[in-house]
């Protein structure tokens, strides 16, 4: 699965702002990774946010 900077990824769970999008701010072994519905920024290993992505939205 090939994510770049400034793609929104589509999760298979809601935020608990009710949001399940969020855009990639920074790439690396770790993804910054920025809530569309409330803004909330954080930072998760790659291998872990890969497994709970349902859709990658190119930018």
């Amino acid at each position: 699965m090939e994510i770049n900077e400034h793609d929104i990824l589509i999760m298979k769970k809601k935020h608990p702002c009710g949001s399940n999008s969020w855009e990639v701010l920074k790439l690396g072994s770790d993804l910054k990774l920025k809530c569309t519905g409330c803004g909330h920024i954080i930072i998760v290993k790659r291998s872990d946010i890969v497994k709970k992505i349902k859709e990658v939205k190119k930018s």
